[in-house]
């Protein structure tokens, strides 16, 4: 069995997913593609933890004028 990452199972491993699929009430070509799945995800969030974060936005128009609004002369 492959999986799209391209790595083949042993049999040993085969077993062991096959019996943890097994225990969540999945066959086992589910149960793969599941947890590609969810690796796919936290890979994902993962990249966009360690993404730098947006600059702040300018402030709007009404948000100037209060500001300046609220300056002494």
């Amino acid at each position: 069995m492959s999986t799209k990452t391209g790595k083949t199972l042993t049999e040993g491993q085969r077993a062991y997913e096959a019996k943890r699929a097994a225990k969540a009430g999945m066959s086992l070509e589910k149960w793969l593609a599941a947890k590609e799945r969810q690796q796919r995800e936290e890979e994902k969030a993962r990249l966009k933890a360690t993404e730098p974060p947006k600059p702040p936005k300018k402030p709007g128009l009404f948000a100037r004028l209060i500001e300046r609004a609220h300056k002494p002369l």
